[in-house]
C-alpha cells in the first residue's frame, strides 16, 4: 500500500476524529519550510471524552488474557514492518531525518512492540511460605489508564515505547504525540488498531502541552504518568503528577560525556563518534556530546573527527545519500545560534561550522568546538543539536569528574583497551546507561533510562513493563 503525508486526527473513543471547528497548528516540513498539514488542537470535551474511554477501556483490557494483548501488539509490529517503506516517508517529511536512520527506526518501533507482546505474558507473582491453612500471594496488576507524552526526535520509536508497556501491560493509555511531528504516531496509532486493539484502551490526542497535561493530570482516571522531553518540563510535570499521587517515568535531557583513552582504537572511536554524533542531527538525548580526550592522543582524534564532519552530506532526508538532515524547528536553530556566540565571546575555537546553512528549511553546519571554559553555556546546558565539544584531560580522576559535573545523568561513552581501565569507568561515572567501545545502548530488551536530573524510572526491557504494573500481596485463610 501507499501513505501519503495524511490527514491529521486525533483517535478518541474508536473513532478518528477530524479537525472540523477546532483551533489548528500548522505542520511544516523541516527541510522546506512548507506546510503540509494541520493539527487540531483537542477541546477540554475532547479530553474528557477521551478520559471517560480510557476508563472504560482499561476495564475491558485488564480483564484480556495476556495472550490475547499479545496477539495485538504482534499484529501491530506486523503491520509496520510489512509499510516500512511509507512509514519511514512520513516520518522523514515531518521529522527531517535521513530516510535510512527512518527505516531503522520503524524497527526500532516494530521490536519494542514484539518485546512487549512477549513480556506482557511474564508478569510473574510468587507465593510466600505460610503455616497450613493459610497462602500469601504476591501478584502484579496493571496500574491503571496512562498518560504518556512523546517527542519529536523519534517520532515512531518514542510513541511505540509509550503505547507498547501499557497496553502490554494490561493499561490503556492516553497519548499525546509532538506537535511538530504528528502523523507518525498516527501510523503506529494505526498498526495497533489493524491489529486488533478494542476500542478505549487507545486514545490519541493533540494540542497545547500546559493545557493538554494539566487536564489530563487533574483527572483522578490517570493512574500513571509517562513522559520524554526536557527537565524543566519533565520537572513541571512531576509536580502536577504529585497532587494525586500519580506514578510517574520521566526521560528528560542528557549531555552526554565521551571519555576516549589513549590506549582507545582511535578508528572504532572516530567511526562510531562521528556518526552517533550527527546522527539526527544532534537531536538525540543520548547523543555524544563533551568529548574528552587524553592528552597524548588530542590532536590526532580532533583533527581526524574534523576531517570526517566535514565530510557528511547535509540535505533534505528525502534525497539519497544525506546523512545529515534539518533541525526539527526554527526554535532549535535559534538556540544552536546564541549557545555557540556564547562559545565564541569566552574565547571557545570553532574548528568546523558553527552557523546556519542559507537556503530553504532549518539546516545547520555540522559543527566542532574546542578550547571552551567551564562556564560556557555549552558545556553547561544540553545543546540538542550537531555539535561536538573537544576538551582535553590528562588523568582518570580528573576526568571522570568532569563527566559527572553535570546535574544530566542519562548517558556517557567510552573508548579504551584496557580491562581494568573499563571495570572501573563503569563503576564511577553517574549515567544510567554506559557504552564502553560501544554505541548500542538502546534495544528492546534493554532498560533505556537515567539518573540524577535526567529522570527516573526506565522504558524497555522487563522495566518498563514492571512501571506499568503495581504489587498486590493477599493473604488468604481458612
Amino acid at each position: 500500500m501507499s501513505i501519503a503525508y495524511p490527514e491529521i486526527r486525533m483517535h478518541i473513543d474508536g473513532e478518528w476524529e477530524p479537525a472540523g471547528d477546532r483551533r489548528t497548528w500548522p505542520v511544516l516540513d523541516p527541510a522546506t519550510g512548507e506546510v503540509i498539514g494541520q493539527l487540531p488542537l483537542a477541546t477540554p470535551d475532547d479530553l474528557d471524552r477521551a478520559l471517560a474511554s480510557s476508563r472504560r477501556g482499561f476495564a475491558l483490557w485488564r480483564d484480556t488474557p495476556a495472550q490475547d494483548r499479545a496477539r495485538v501488539l504482534r499484529r501491530a509490529a506486523e503491520w509496520l514492518l510489512d509499510n516500512l517503506e511509507d512509514v519511514a516517508r512520513v516520518a522523514t517529511t515531518e521529522e527531517g531525518k535521513p530516510l535510512a536512520e527512518s527505516r531503522v527506526e520503524v524497527h526500532m518501533a516494530a521490536d519494542c512492540l514484539q518485546w512487549y507482546a512477549e513480556e506482557g505474558r511474564r508478569a510473574y507473582g510468587r507465593v510466600l511460605a505460610r503455616p497450613a491453612g493459610s497462602r500469601s500471594l504476591v501478584v502484579k496488576a496493571s496500574v491503571g489508564p496512562v498518560a504518556a507524552f512523546a517527542p519529536w526526535n523519534f517520532p515512531l520509536g518514542n510513541p511505540a515505547r509509550k503505547l507498547g508497556a501499557p497496553i502490554g501491560a494490561g493499561c490503556s493509555v492516553i497519548l499525546k504525540p509532538p506537535e511538530e511531528a504528528p502523523a507518525s504516531a498516527m501510523l503506529v496509532a494505526r498498526a495497533l488498531l489493524e491489529g486488533g486493539l478494542p476500542k478505549g484502551v487507545m486514545n490519541i490526542v493533540f494540542g497545547e502541552p500546559d493545557p493538554v497535561s494539566r487536564h489530563l493530570l487533574d483527572s483522578d482516571v490517570i493512574r500513571k504518568v509517562s513522559f520524554t522531553g526536557s527537565v524543566p518540563v519533565g520537572k513541571h510535570l512531576l509536580k502536577l503528577a504529585a497532587e494525586r499521587c500519580q506514578r510517574t517515568t520521566m526521560e528528560l535531557g542528557g549531555h552526554a560525556p565521551v571519555i576516549v583513552f589513549d590506549d582507545a582504537d582511535l578508528d572504532k572511536a572516530l567511526t562510531l563518534m562521528v556518526g552517533s554524533k550527527y546522527r539526527n542531527c544532534g537531536q538525540v538525548c543520548v547523543a555524544p556530546t563533551r568529548f574528552f580526550i587524553q592528552e597524548a592522543v588530542y590532536e590526532r582524534f580532533v583533527s581526524a573527527f574534523v576531517e570526517r564532519a566535514s565530510a557528511l552530506k547535509v540535505g533534505n532526508g528525502l534525497e539519497d545519500g544525506v546523512q545529515v538532515g534539518p533541525m526539527a524547528n526554527p526554535r532549535r536553530l535559534d538556540a544552536m545560534d546564541e549557545l555557540i556566540a556564547d562559545a565564541r565571546a569566552r574565547g571557545a575555537k570553532v574548528l568546523l561550522g558553527g552557523k546556519r546553512i542559507a537556503g530553504p528549511g532549518w539546516f545547520f553546519e555540522p559543527t566542532v568546538i574546542s578550547e571552551l571554559p567551564l562556564e560556557a553555556r555549552l558545556l553547561n546546558e544540553e545543546p540538542f543539536g550537531p555539535v561536538a565539544l573537544m576538551s582535553r584531560f590528562r588523568t582518570f580522576d580528573e576526568v571522570v569528574e568532569q563527566a559527572n559535573r553535570l546535574p544530566f545523568g542519562l548517558a556517557a561513552y567510552v573508548f579504551t583497551r584496557s580491562a581494568e581501565t573499563a571495570l572501573r569507568i563503569g563503576d564511577a561515572l553517574e549515567a544510567g546507561m554506559i557504552g564502553i567501545n560501544s554505541i548500542a545502548i538502546g534495544a528492546a530488551d534493554a532498560p533505556f533510562g537515567g539518573v540524577k536530573e535526567s529522570g527516573h524510572g526506565s522504558e524497555n526491557a522487563i522495566e518498563g513493563l514492571d512501571a506499568c504494573l503495581v504489587t498486590k500481596q493477599i493473604t488468604q485463610g481458612v
